[in-house]
Protein backbone atom coordinates (compact mmCIF):
# COMPACT_ATOMS: atom_id res chain seq x y z
CA UNK A 1 0.00 0.00 0.00
CA UNK A 2 1.74 3.40 -0.86
CA UNK A 3 2.04 5.96 2.03
CA UNK A 4 0.71 9.56 1.21
CA UNK A 5 3.88 10.84 2.65
CA UNK A 6 6.58 8.92 1.16
CA UNK A 7 9.92 10.58 1.38
CA UNK A 8 8.12 13.72 1.97
CA UNK A 9 9.70 16.33 3.95
CA UNK A 10 7.50 17.85 6.95
CA UNK A 11 8.31 20.56 9.19
CA UNK A 12 6.27 20.90 12.31
CA UNK A 13 6.78 23.69 15.28
CA UNK A 14 5.80 22.71 18.31
CA UNK A 15 6.37 18.90 17.75
CA UNK A 16 7.00 17.62 21.07
CA UNK A 17 3.85 17.08 22.99
CA UNK A 18 -0.14 17.01 22.33
CA UNK A 19 -1.23 17.84 18.57
CA UNK A 20 1.98 18.28 17.45
CA UNK A 21 3.74 15.47 18.35
CA UNK A 22 0.54 13.38 17.58
CA UNK A 23 0.31 14.35 14.38
CA UNK A 24 4.48 13.73 13.26
CA UNK A 25 3.72 10.65 14.32
CA UNK A 26 0.95 10.57 12.13
CA UNK A 27 2.85 11.73 9.07
CA UNK A 28 6.27 9.50 9.77
CA UNK A 29 4.02 6.75 9.64
CA UNK A 30 3.20 7.37 6.33
CA UNK A 31 6.59 8.00 4.97
CA UNK A 32 7.13 11.34 5.53
CA UNK A 33 10.65 12.87 6.87
CA UNK A 34 9.81 14.82 9.71
CA UNK A 35 11.31 17.84 11.48
CA UNK A 36 10.26 19.05 14.53
CA UNK A 37 10.65 21.78 16.91
CA UNK A 38 10.32 22.33 20.54
CA UNK A 39 12.27 24.88 22.83
CA UNK A 40 13.50 22.29 25.46
CA UNK A 41 15.90 19.98 24.03
CA UNK A 42 14.96 17.16 27.04
CA UNK A 43 11.32 16.50 25.86
CA UNK A 44 12.42 17.19 22.07
CA UNK A 45 14.43 13.81 22.64
CA UNK A 46 11.86 12.52 24.33
CA UNK A 47 9.42 13.07 21.73
CA UNK A 48 11.58 11.83 18.89
CA UNK A 49 11.56 8.48 20.23
CA UNK A 50 8.26 8.04 20.35
CA UNK A 51 7.70 9.22 16.89
CA UNK A 52 10.38 6.75 15.56
CA UNK A 53 10.80 6.36 11.69
CA UNK A 54 13.99 9.02 11.41
CA UNK A 55 12.60 12.07 12.63
CA UNK A 56 14.77 15.28 13.03
CA UNK A 57 14.34 17.25 16.15
CA UNK A 58 15.95 21.24 16.13
CA UNK A 59 16.01 22.82 19.42
CA UNK A 60 14.34 26.29 19.00
CA UNK A 61 11.45 29.18 19.38
CA UNK A 62 9.62 30.16 16.36
CA UNK A 63 9.46 33.86 18.02
CA UNK A 64 13.00 33.47 17.18
CA UNK A 65 13.95 34.04 13.82
CA UNK A 66 17.11 32.98 14.45
CA UNK A 67 16.45 29.62 15.37
CA UNK A 68 14.03 29.19 12.63
CA UNK A 69 17.04 29.70 10.22
CA UNK A 70 19.01 26.93 11.75
CA UNK A 71 15.37 25.17 11.55
CA UNK A 72 15.80 25.43 7.83
CA UNK A 73 19.09 25.54 7.13
CA UNK A 74 19.24 22.06 8.83
CA UNK A 75 15.96 21.27 6.36
CA UNK A 76 18.39 22.63 3.26
CA UNK A 77 21.22 20.51 3.72
CA UNK A 78 19.20 17.50 4.19
CA UNK A 79 16.49 17.65 1.57
CA UNK A 80 17.45 20.54 -0.17
CA UNK A 81 13.30 21.17 0.15
CA UNK A 82 10.08 21.30 2.43
CA UNK A 83 7.04 19.88 1.19
CA UNK A 84 4.61 20.45 4.04
CA UNK A 85 4.83 22.82 7.04
CA UNK A 86 2.35 22.54 9.92
CA UNK A 87 2.36 25.72 11.78
CA UNK A 88 1.61 24.38 15.02
CA UNK A 89 3.77 25.99 17.97
CA UNK A 90 1.33 28.87 20.14
CA UNK A 91 0.77 29.29 23.39
CA UNK A 92 -2.32 30.30 25.25
CA UNK A 93 -2.77 32.78 27.83
CA UNK A 94 -5.55 34.30 29.71
CA UNK A 95 -6.19 37.79 31.14
CA UNK A 96 -9.68 39.84 31.14
CA UNK A 97 -9.63 43.17 29.75
CA UNK A 98 -8.83 45.53 32.38
CA UNK A 99 -5.90 43.52 33.34
CA UNK A 100 -3.66 43.38 29.75
CA UNK A 101 -0.29 43.44 30.32
CA UNK A 102 1.73 44.53 27.78
CA UNK A 103 4.32 41.30 28.14
CA UNK A 104 1.24 39.07 28.14
CA UNK A 105 0.20 40.83 24.92
CA UNK A 106 3.73 40.79 23.23
CA UNK A 107 4.50 37.10 24.55
CA UNK A 108 1.54 35.44 22.98
CA UNK A 109 1.54 37.69 20.14
CA UNK A 110 5.15 37.05 19.22
CA UNK A 111 4.66 33.60 19.43
CA UNK A 112 1.25 32.47 17.46
CA UNK A 113 1.54 35.43 15.07
CA UNK A 114 5.19 36.60 14.56
CA UNK A 115 6.31 32.79 14.72
CA UNK A 116 3.78 31.86 12.54
CA UNK A 117 4.58 34.42 9.90
CA UNK A 118 7.86 33.74 9.87
CA UNK A 119 7.82 29.99 9.64
CA UNK A 120 5.65 30.34 6.56
CA UNK A 121 7.77 32.54 5.09
CA UNK A 122 11.61 31.40 5.50
CA UNK A 123 9.85 27.99 4.33
CA UNK A 124 8.89 29.35 1.13
CA UNK A 125 12.60 29.63 -0.67
CA UNK A 126 12.19 25.86 -0.18
CA UNK A 127 8.73 25.16 -1.29
CA UNK A 128 7.41 24.61 -4.69
CA UNK A 129 4.08 23.56 -6.55
CA UNK A 130 2.14 21.59 -4.84
CA UNK A 131 3.63 22.44 -1.46
CA UNK A 132 1.09 22.32 1.34
CA UNK A 133 1.17 24.95 4.41
CA UNK A 134 -1.44 24.44 7.36
CA UNK A 135 -2.15 26.58 10.29
CA UNK A 136 -2.82 26.05 13.57
CA UNK A 137 -6.02 28.00 14.61
CA UNK A 138 -8.55 27.38 17.17
CA UNK A 139 -12.17 27.79 17.72
CA UNK A 140 -11.33 30.65 20.15
CA UNK A 141 -10.84 32.69 16.83
CA UNK A 142 -14.44 32.64 16.48
CA UNK A 143 -15.90 32.66 19.72
CA UNK A 144 -16.05 35.23 22.64
CA UNK A 145 -14.22 33.01 25.52
CA UNK A 146 -13.77 35.04 28.92
CA UNK A 147 -10.41 36.14 29.64
CA UNK A 148 -9.10 34.77 26.16
CA UNK A 149 -9.22 38.07 24.37
CA UNK A 150 -5.74 38.57 23.11
CA UNK A 151 -4.80 34.58 22.53
CA UNK A 152 -8.42 34.95 20.73
CA UNK A 153 -7.01 37.64 18.35
CA UNK A 154 -4.16 35.99 17.46
CA UNK A 155 -6.26 32.63 16.10
CA UNK A 156 -8.53 35.44 14.33
CA UNK A 157 -5.12 36.83 12.37
CA UNK A 158 -4.17 33.51 11.74
CA UNK A 159 -7.41 32.91 10.26
CA UNK A 160 -6.78 36.13 8.12
CA UNK A 161 -3.78 35.28 7.20
CA UNK A 162 -4.53 31.91 5.31
CA UNK A 163 -6.90 34.06 3.05
CA UNK A 164 -3.95 36.30 2.06
CA UNK A 165 -1.53 33.73 1.45
CA UNK A 166 -4.20 32.11 -0.40
CA UNK A 167 -4.13 34.70 -2.92
CA UNK A 168 -0.10 35.42 -2.69
CA UNK A 169 1.04 32.43 -3.38
CA UNK A 170 -1.52 31.17 -5.98
CA UNK A 171 0.93 31.76 -8.86
CA UNK A 172 3.23 29.48 -6.86
CA UNK A 173 0.98 26.74 -6.30
CA UNK A 174 1.32 26.39 -2.56
CA UNK A 175 -1.93 25.55 -0.71
CA UNK A 176 -2.54 27.32 2.49
CA UNK A 177 -5.52 26.01 4.91
CA UNK A 178 -6.13 26.29 8.71
CA UNK A 179 -7.14 23.93 11.38
CA UNK A 180 -8.89 24.81 14.08
CA UNK A 181 -9.31 22.21 16.86
CA UNK A 182 -11.56 23.00 19.51
CA UNK A 183 -11.55 21.49 23.27
CA UNK A 184 -8.71 18.39 22.77
CA UNK A 185 -7.74 15.76 25.51
CA UNK A 186 -3.99 17.36 25.10
CA UNK A 187 -1.74 16.82 28.26
CA UNK A 188 -2.34 20.26 28.74
CA UNK A 189 -5.86 19.55 28.81
CA UNK A 190 -5.51 17.29 31.03
CA UNK A 191 -3.86 19.01 33.70
CA UNK A 192 -6.63 21.88 33.79
CA UNK A 193 -9.24 19.94 33.96
CA UNK A 194 -7.69 17.78 36.75
CA UNK A 195 -7.53 21.33 38.46
CA UNK A 196 -10.52 22.79 37.60
CA UNK A 197 -13.30 20.89 39.07
CA UNK A 198 -16.66 20.79 36.98
CA UNK A 199 -14.40 22.14 33.63
CA UNK A 200 -15.04 18.54 31.71
CA UNK A 201 -18.77 18.31 32.88
CA UNK A 202 -18.92 21.85 30.95
CA UNK A 203 -16.87 21.36 28.32
CA UNK A 204 -19.25 18.14 27.41
CA UNK A 205 -22.31 19.90 27.58
CA UNK A 206 -20.93 22.93 25.54
CA UNK A 207 -20.13 20.25 22.55
CA UNK A 208 -22.74 19.11 20.41
CA UNK A 209 -20.81 15.49 20.36
CA UNK A 210 -20.75 15.21 23.98
CA UNK A 211 -16.93 14.56 24.48
CA UNK A 212 -13.47 16.19 23.91
CA UNK A 213 -11.17 15.21 20.76
CA UNK A 214 -8.47 12.93 20.39
CA UNK A 215 -4.72 14.28 19.45
CA UNK A 216 -5.69 11.78 16.38
CA UNK A 217 -8.54 13.36 14.98
CA UNK A 218 -7.15 16.62 15.35
CA UNK A 219 -3.97 14.72 13.55
CA UNK A 220 -6.12 13.21 10.41
CA UNK A 221 -7.39 16.42 10.05
CA UNK A 222 -3.87 18.00 9.01
CA UNK A 223 -2.79 15.27 7.62
CA UNK A 224 -5.86 15.65 4.78
CA UNK A 225 -5.08 19.74 3.90
CA UNK A 226 -1.60 18.16 3.44
CA UNK A 227 -2.19 15.52 0.86
CA UNK A 228 -3.09 15.53 -2.49
CA UNK A 229 -6.69 14.48 -1.54
CA UNK A 230 -7.86 18.41 -0.54
CA UNK A 231 -5.79 19.63 -3.80
CA UNK A 232 -8.29 22.09 -4.53
CA UNK A 233 -8.99 23.68 -1.17
CA UNK A 234 -7.33 26.83 -0.48
CA UNK A 235 -7.56 29.31 2.33
CA UNK A 236 -10.35 27.17 4.23
CA UNK A 237 -10.57 26.68 7.98
CA UNK A 238 -11.36 23.44 8.88
CA UNK A 239 -13.21 23.11 12.42
CA UNK A 240 -12.60 19.94 14.10
CA UNK A 241 -14.83 20.70 17.53
CA UNK A 242 -17.40 18.51 17.57
CA UNK A 243 -19.41 21.16 16.22
CA UNK A 244 -18.82 23.44 18.63
CA UNK A 245 -18.59 26.59 16.55
CA UNK A 246 -20.93 25.84 13.89
CA UNK A 247 -23.37 24.91 16.35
Amino acid sequence: MTKRFENKVVVITGGTDGIGLTTASSFAAEGAHVYITGRRQERLDEALKEIGNGAIGVQGDISDLADLDRLYAQVKQDHGRVDVVFANAGISESAPIGSIEEDHFDRVFDINVKGTVFTVQKALPLMSAGGSVVLSGSGAGSKGFANLSIYSATKAAIRSLARTWTTDLKSQGIRVNVVSPGMVLTPAMQTYLQNNTGAEEWMKQTIPFGRLAQTEEIAKAVLFLASAESSFIGGEELFVDGGFVAV
